[in-house]
């Protein structure tokens, strides 16, 4: 009777969910999402480390653009193992402690690059509507703070999920409903009662996301008076061409997320396979798409890109 308890408690295993309609081990799908994830890397380590090595990228806008890189690379690998695992290796089990730290860390990323995108917003804001100060607001000093701050809200707001969580008990199907753990696909297999969890996690969501999401509202409609306000046509045009990088970014991460969270509250009626495109859409595109989007649209990266690809085709004739 006590084992019993205990494993209606604590589950050994959860079981993730592979694409319906599919078969689990389909290496058509796993081709592919194996390219995602060497696409993924080769981006975000490449922004990294040409950021690391040019001395003339060590500006604020591209120091945060580095942290968003690290937010992207821990999103990517946080789901990179069961995802691989179930379309490779037919492997769909994942033991309960296992999936908590997966769904620790796929909020905390997700949560840091929500923050990151509110710096990248407040820095492009400072750049148009107060050009002159830029330099003496966003020192190094500012930055490093920001980046901890950012970092460890990340860390901290998500921590009592996961330890709420924990202590739950679970019983009946162990069927999660995507490739990964996620806080709503796991208290929806909870047992008891969730009104503890559910409002600390949509209070969670609120100040951080809902709020990150609101501030780089507002940031925007300043930088647009402000833009609208200059005399020149060039010169607008060049000043609105800094943002839209940084727009790419924040409608990549904020679109499959908004659907998510409403699909996830509003649209049980809808076919699974909409869950899990959107889910997938919200962990894997950013990653893949915001290393694209900055190296086409930022001037100094695709410079250096250039730069490095004349480079090898130089020591190859050679």
């Amino acid at each position: 009777m006590s084992s019993s308890n205990r494993t209606g408690a604590s589950p050994p295993t959860f079981i993730l969910t592979g694409i319906p309609g599919l078969q689990t081990s389909s290496y058509w799908m796993a081709l592919p999402l194996c390219c995602l994830y060497l696409l993924m890397l080769l981006g975000n380590c490449t922004l990294l480390w040409m950021i690391k090595t040019d001395h003339s990228l060590h500006t604020p806008m591209y120091y945060f653009l580095s942290m968003l890189a690290v937010a992207d690379l821990g999103l990517s690998l946080s789901t990179l193992p069961t995802m691989l695992a179930i379309f490779w290796f037919e492997s769909t089990s994942l033991c309960f402690e296992a999936c908590i730290v997966q769904m620790y860390f796929i909020h905390s990323f997700s949560t840091i690059e929500s923050g990151v995108l509110v710096a990248m917003a407040f820095d492009r804001f400072v750049a148009i509507c107060y050009p002159l100060q830029y330099a003496s607001v966003l020192m190094s000093s500012l930055i490093m703070k920001a980046g901890g701050v950012i970092f460890m809200r990340g860390i901290c707001v998500v921590l009592p999920v996961a330890i709420l969580i924990k202590k739950m008990p679970f019983c009946g199907s162990h069927v999660l409903s995507h490739s990964f753990c996620l806080h709503q696909d796991m208290l929806r297999l909870v047992c008891g009662d969730v009104r503890v969890s559910s409002l600390y996690g949509l209070i969670a969501v609120m100040l951080t996301k809902g709020l990150d999401s609101l501030t780089i509202l507002l940031s925007y409609v300043m930088i647009i008076r402000a833009i609208l306000n200059i005399v020149s046509q060039e010169a607008r045009a060049k000043a609105f061409s800094t943002c839209i990088s940084h727009l790419c970014a924040v409608l990549i991460f904020y679109i499959p997320l908004i659907g998510l969270s409403i699909i996830h509250r509003f649209g049980k009626h809808l076919p699974h396979l909409t869950h899990m495109v959107l889910a997938d859409a919200y962990l894997l595109v950013p990653p893949v798409l915001n290393p694209l989007v900055y190296s086409w649209k930022t001037k100094q990266i695709r410079r250096r890109i250039l730069i490095l690809l004349c480079r090898r085709g130089t020591q190859q004739q050679v």
